[in-house]
């Protein structure tokens, strides 16, 4: 049993962050892992990558948003309760050596909770980071605070123009690129559709662009074959090959494609739940 140490409601209540006392996990986890939780006997295990740990403490902190029937469970529960199992860390890391340049991190929505890892791990082996973060309204935007104090520097975009730029991340991206001659890395979290585009913007450039990707998974181990991608025309396990692959040989349609069979069921689940209540 895993215990929640804080809550906290963030984005208009739609996306949550909890602090939850993991000491094992918080010891080993590095930037980019992740992990499966089940919150109860008869849950399913979804996988969460992993916004921040303080091995100190022994706490993890993980950053949902409201999608389905568990996330919309998860969110019910408060300080002090608990959620049964919580296995990982899972995954490889983000490769977090020092670059020969610059290295921009490029996410959106709530890409922005495995960014945060990501960057303090850029940062604490010496690169000199540039964060792009953009959500679709200023509400909807989540840890400014915590990403300014990592970056060298920050830039946010709104779709809507109600903070920072207006538009996508790929705006201020594609200035820099033609600004500067020295970026090493970029490395894009978020929504799918968004990092493909990414990906169209620093491939012209041959920039060498890391994505993270979340398609469908179950066990975690790489022996349900529910999150195969096909990356360099081969075919990957995203749980142990990934979730992290070099963006320019991802198969973004077969992606999009595989990550969108279930959102009725999905959708039908949550809508199912709330009306059970």
């Amino acid at each position: 049993m895993f215990e929640i140490i804080r809550k906290e409601e963030m984005a208009e209540g739609t996306i949550v962050q909890f602090d939850i006392s993991a000491p094992k996990i918080a010891a080993k986890v590095l930037p980019g892992q992740f992990i499966i939780l089940r919150l109860h006997e008869k849950g399913e295990r979804i996988p969460l990558t992993v916004a921040d740990a303080d091995p100190i403490n022994g706490i993890i902190t993980l950053i949902i948003q409201v999608v389905g029937k568990t996330t919309a469970q998860m969110k019910a529960l408060n300080e002090g309760e608990f959620i049964k199992d919580i296995v990982g860390p899972l995954g490889k890391q983000a490769h977090c050596e020092k670059k020969n340049g610059i290295v921009i991190i490029v996410a959106g929505g709530t890409g922005i909770a495995i960014s945060h890892h990501v960057a303090k791990g850029m940062k604490k082996t010496g690169n000199y980071v540039i964060g792009i973060i953009g959500a679709r309204t200023k509400d909807m935007l989540i840890l400014e605070d915590e990403m300014r104090a990592l970056c060298d520097e920050l830039i946010i975009t709104t779709d809507d123009g109600s903070y920072g730029e207006k538009g996508f991340v790929t705006m201020p991206l594609e200035r820099i690129l033609n600004d500067r001659d020295d970026v090493a890395e970029a490395y894009a979290i978020g929504p799918i559709v968004m990092m493909r585009n990414v990906l169209k913007v620093t491939n012209p450039k041959g920039v060498h662009t890391m994505v993270s990707l979340n398609p469908v998974m179950i066990d975690g181990t790489g022996m349900c074959g529910g999150c195969r991608i096909t990356v360099g025309g081969e075919m990957k396990f995203a749980c142990v090959d990934g979730p992290d692959f070099d963006g320019s040989k991802v198969d973004f349609d077969e992606l999009l494609n595989r990550n969108s069979r279930y959102l009725k069921e999905e959708k039908d689940s949550l809508l199912f739940s709330v009306k059970k209540v």
